[in-house]
């Protein structure tokens, strides 16, 4: 026996590794652990075995050595959501020619949190590659005979049309656009098709034409206005500042263009005229409001909806860009959310190619007054290049790209959804953070390469509170099940097997093979203690959840059942009731002394 560091294993009866003995019955899901040498072979023509139902109480006159008290296996609520105090930026570089930089090392950034120096804790290199799923099909027909590979999705493009700040010229433009691009996505490509406005939506799918109904349906859908000026005629820019930066320039030309539309410029009415101004601009600004509201409230959906699709994710937000007024934290909340859970964003001016415009929108004509119409003309030049603003900061804030002052739109699309070849994920724990919600600025800089551009998050809000243990271990394991990323602290097999009941039903069988060697078990008393949590997650070939199931596995095990342990692993099998299809298996185990983690991907086709 070899010797027992302080944390180890914990340890299984000899009978129960010679029996194989089923500790969990089928109930819907069903699990069951099975102690073998060897991980069991798959036989898609065998029915399971008899589950054995046992009792986790332990009873007078047991055997102190009993399955009960060595290994339990619990059911825990399926609710699959990164630290909080890990702060993730991504990166792109590019060099003098716009050039994409592929052969970084960590040891060439330099990050900087509020001007203070940080220590990268964490650094990934991800490429195209790395994000392809490797198929593991371990499932065959029941007539022996081999069953291709399932073409799984292994990127998800997110198309967020902003319609409520689009022109009707502007729609039509994007539209085509859009349509275009269609036929260039790869067949491991799901593309869903959304709007600011909630109106149009067209979930992830392969299905060109589907994709292509769903944009000829994109058109502009303002919050309000029909497009004939108001007494007086403030827009959201001047109204907000108006409203929020007391500004009196701005209040001293609304409260001119009142008394000119209202009062047919009679002095007498100026007290009139300035209280109509502020009542207009308080109307404008709710309106502008709403508008950013409205879309900051369906691009958070649109993100969480890519967030749980399983595979590398990006969202390409097509708009004219609009005004950020007052709800600046909801700007930095986005990035947040899109960064920790690994969504690039590239935007897309929707204006194409356009120069500052002093005179608005050609299709809705200015009346500007000659007292008024220089400074209308000026607001409305420095809207123009306002709106801009939060197109930057999301492209650049999730090392995307942002794609404006040209006409090719379609260009911008595709290599918009072709993913950058080589971006950079930087992660770091800040330290003594106060837990006030205060912004803090990033800084991203490379040691002695002057020439490169280096593409980052502009910075991230404090916490306000910290999650404990449980919950950021929750919250690791919910990550990793959305990912398809490749784990390997842990060493874990795994096999699939099926048997169909009828032609629309068939039974899915997860198999867990976990080599026990890495873990780190505590010791106490006599016993090795350690919990593993196995989460498996089954996902269609759109990438939509279809089934999942997380379990605990409670190890106390003597030192005799570990040694043996050591040499035959422990297979943990769960199953599934299915239809017929192309299936993407996701499990993710983790263990709770250790905190180490183990993801697999593995791909399952069953015939109809």
């Amino acid at each position: 026996m070899r010797q027992q560091p302080s944390f180890r294993r914990m340890a299984v009866p000899e009978n129960l590794v010679r029996a194989g003995l089923l500790l969990v019955c089928y109930a819907g899901l069903g699990s069951s652990v099975l102690l073998a040498q060897d991980p069991p072979a798959a036989d898609p023509k065998a029915q399971p075995a008899a589950p054995q139902t046992t009792s986790n109480d332990k009873k007078p006159g047991d055997s102190p050595a009993t399955p009960q008290t060595e290994v339990l296996t619990r059911d825990s609520s399926t609710t699959f959501k990164v630290r909080v105090n890990l702060v993730l930026v991504r990166v792109v570089v590019r060099d003098e020619h716009d050039n994409i930089v592929g052969n970084l090392k960590k040891e060439d950034f330099q990050l900087f949190d509020n001007r203070k120096p940080q220590t990268i804790s964490t650094f990934s290199v991800e490429t195209p590659l790395t994000h392809v799923v490797p198929v593991i099909t371990a499932s065959d027909r029941a007539d022996g005979e081999p069953q291709p590979a399932p073409n799984l999705p292994q990127r998800f493009v997110s198309l967020l049309f902003d319609d409520l700040h689009l022109s009707m010229t502007d729609a039509v433009t994007v539209r085509t656009a859009g349509e275009k691009i269609l036929d260039a996505l790869a067949p491991s490509d799901r593309v869903g098709v959304y709007t600011t406005s909630g109106q149009v939506t067209e979930e992830f799918t392969a299905d060109r034409e589907l994709l292509k109904r769903a944009m000829d349906r994109i058109i502009a859908r303002p919050v309000a206005g029909d497009g004939y000026p108001d007494c007086p005629d403030i827009s959201y820019y001047q109204a907000n500042l108006i409203q929020n930066q007391n500004d009196t320039q701005a209040l001293a030309v609304a409260t001119t263009d009142a008394l000119q539309c209202a009062y047919n410029g009679d002095q007498r009415m100026i007290t009139a005229a300035a209280s109509m101004a502020r009542s207009k601009a308080s109307q404008a600004l709710s309106i502008g409001d709403s508008s950013t509201e409205y879309t900051y409230s369906h691009l958070d959906a649109a993100l969480r909806r890519l967030a749980g699709m399983p595979g590398q994710r990006k969202m390409v937000f097509i708009s004219p860009g609009f005004l950020l007024s007052t709800l600046i934290a909801e700007r930095s909340d986005a990035i947040d959310r899109a960064t920790k859970a690994g969504i690039v964003i590239d935007t897309l001016d929707a204006r194409a190619l356009y120069s500052p415009d002093v005179n608005g929108d050609i299709g809705n004509p200015q009346h500007d007054s000659s007292n008024t119409a220089g400074f209308k003309s000026s607001y409305r030049v420095a809207t123009q290049f306002a709106q801009s603003e939060i197109l930057a900061d999301f492209a650049s804030g999730t090392g995307g790209t942002y794609f404006h002052n040209r006409n090719d739109l379609d260009v911008g699309l595709r290599n918009s959804i072709a993913a950058p070849s080589t971006t950079y994920l930087l992660g770091f724990s800040p330290q003594n953070l106060k837990l006030n919600g205060s912004f803090h600025t990033l800084k991203v800089t490379l040691s002695g390469k002057q020439k490169y551009s280096v593409q980052a998050r502009r910075g991230y809000y404090a916490p306000r509170t910290l999650k404990n243990p449980e919950e950021n271990a929750k919250e690791e394991i919910q990550e990793a099940v959305f990912s398809q990323e490749e784990i390997r602290d842990l060493q874990v097999d795994l096999q699939t097997q099926f048997f169909r009941k009828d032609a629309s039903q068939a039974h899915l069988s997860v198999l867990a093979h976990v080599d026990l060697k890495a873990i780190k078990f505590k010791k106490v008393e006599d016993r090795n203690d350690d919990d593993l949590t196995l989460a498996t997650v089954i996902f269609d070939e759109n990438g939509n959840f279809v089934a999942g199931g997380e379990k605990i596995l409670e190890m106390k095990l003597r030192d005799a059942t570990l040694e043996r342990l050591d040499r035959s692993g422990i297979t943990v099998k769960s199953s599934f009731d299915v239809k017929p299809g192309n299936y993407l298996v996701r499990l993710v185990v983790r263990d709770k002394e250790g905190e180490q983690m183990a993801a697999r991907n593995g791909a399952v086709a069953i015939p109809y």
